[in-house]
């Protein structure tokens, strides 16, 4: 009898019981991918990967080497149980997480730190956790997020970030879920200093009461999510909407969130996360998975394909779990990047990141000519420079942020693991970390999944 799935490849996944390394089958079953794996203890477990298995094998083709690391912890475990980062990684830490606080204003049933009643940081950890993320990369550190907890509550959250602009990342994100941005208009004011590079990550899932009851416990929180924005806009500082997406729950919302986003001054982007289940995420039906290609499906849906799945593609250091597009405007509105540019064509001119500079790609690469096809770089650059100013270069660091701000837009999605959809490529590539107060690196995954309470 034939069996009624196709073999792609083996993987080690866990078990969804004892939590255990076990050998994994990835599958193709259907339309879909699946991750198929058997505990010699509790038995076969099926958990979906890919709601649609053309994406799976898309995205390979965008695939490139990571980055060398020097790697925290020595190889004895395993991965994820190694984490710190081991030898067995595969890539740098592009975006890194500093939890200034444990404290939270609010107790989301979804939180992925399980927030609440936690201690703050002292600014003197802080910073040394800022140096050390600074130092593991070499003093071209790409991304800083302050996060929680609920940032805002630290009582020197301004002096962290000022310290943190004093460390020379090359963007800094302050994570919240903007209640405290909605009610205090003068704290707003105070952040506005620190505009350049510098970017609110805040938290919004969507328009309906239902939503917000169901993953944050709150029904009035919209209100205050607009609120938040309409400051932030009066004081012209960006903002990315930082939305998770449960099937059932607001997944028949993106389009609206998208054209919203794309629609309102000073939100420079839109962040979608397929629901994870780890944390306070008790409520486990992975059935119901929503996944990342499943979010790039119901976008074109409900744009009614302005925005199309091929717009989305795999973000190259971390094609498993992250997809971006990115856009730019011209009189007509804001384009696909993915509309000119064939992303794949031009891997080797495109940094290890989740950040898109177009003047140091286009600085580094024309040093790069030599070393790469005429033809490649020459398109490449010639492509960049068709959508910023000619007079781009010569424009003051102010100016430069206030044109990213007013003429660029992106939406990247991003799927983390658990581990019911664990699979050990995905772990190993994911770049994502949190710095913990230990001076470790853990990617996002393992450090919600395991390692959270170790290194409070």
């Amino acid at each position: 009898m034939q069996k009624d799935y196709t073999f792609l490849e083996s993987t080690i996944s866990l078990c969804n019981k004892c939590e255990k390394r076990i050998d994994a089958k990835i599958i193709r079953k259907k339309n879909s991918t699946y991750i198929l794996k058997k505990c010699k203890v509790h038995g076969e477990q099926l958990e979906l990967l890919e709601e649609n298995a053309d994406y799976h094998f898309r995205k390979k083709q965008y695939d490139k080497p990571g980055n060398s690391i020097v790697p925290d912890t020595k190889l004895e475990k395993g991965c994820p149980f190694d984490c710190g980062l081991c030898s067995e990684h595969e890539q740098h830490t592009c975006t890194a997480l500093i939890d200034v606080t444990g404290k939270c204003d609010l107790c989301c049933p979804t939180c992925y730190a399980s927030s609440g009643k936690g201690k703050h940081l002292s600014l003197d950890k802080i910073e040394k956790m800022m140096d050390f993320f600074q130092l593991k990369e070499n003093g071209k550190a790409e991304i800083l997020q302050i996060s929680g907890g609920e940032p805002t509550t630290h009582p020197e959250i301004l002096k962290i970030i000022e310290i943190a602009k004093t460390k020379n990342f090359r963007y800094l994100m302050l994570n919240t879920n903007g209640l405290r941005l909605a009610a205090d208009e003068e704290f707003v004011k105070k952040l506005s200093k620190f505009r350049n590079r510098f970017e609110i990550y805040l938290q919004f899932d969507g328009f309906k009461e239902s939503t917000y009851k169901h993953l944050r416990g709150r029904e009035d929180l919209l209100k205050i999510k607009l609120k938040a924005i309409e400051n932030l806009k009066k004081y012209k500082i960006p903002v990315t909407l930082v939305a998770t997406i449960q099937k059932g729950i607001n997944d028949d919302e993106l389009g609206k969130m998208f054209e919203f986003a794309i629609n309102t001054p000073g939100i420079r982007g839109i962040n979608f996360q397929p629901v994870t289940f780890f944390g306070r995420n008790n409520n486990v039906q992975t059935k119901d998975r929503i996944t990342l290609s499943g979010v790039i499906d119901r976008l074109e849906t409900q744009t009614s394909g302005a925005l199309k799945r091929v717009d989305i593609v795999p973000l190259p250091c971390d094609v498993e779990r992250v997809a971006v597009c990115y856009f730019y405007r011209d009189r007509k509105g804001f384009i696909p990047l993915t509309r000119h540019f064939d992303v794949k064509s031009y891997l080797p001119l495109i940094d290890n990141t989740f950040g898109f500079d177009a003047e140091k790609i286009i600085k580094e690469n024309k040093e790069k000519s030599s070393l790469l096809s005429c033809c490649m770089n020459t398109s490449f650059l010639s492509g960049l420079a068709r959508i910023i100013p000619r007079n781009y270069s010569s424009m003051s660091e102010e100016k430069k942020a206030e044109w990213w701000d007013n003429y660029s837009f992106r939406i990247s999605i991003v799927s983390f693991i658990d581990k019911y959809n664990f699979d050990i490529k995905s772990m190993k590539k994911e770049c994502v970390h949190f710095i913990t107060p230990k001076l470790k690196r853990i990617p996002f995954s393992s450090y919600n999944m395991f390692h959270r309470k170790k290194s409070i």
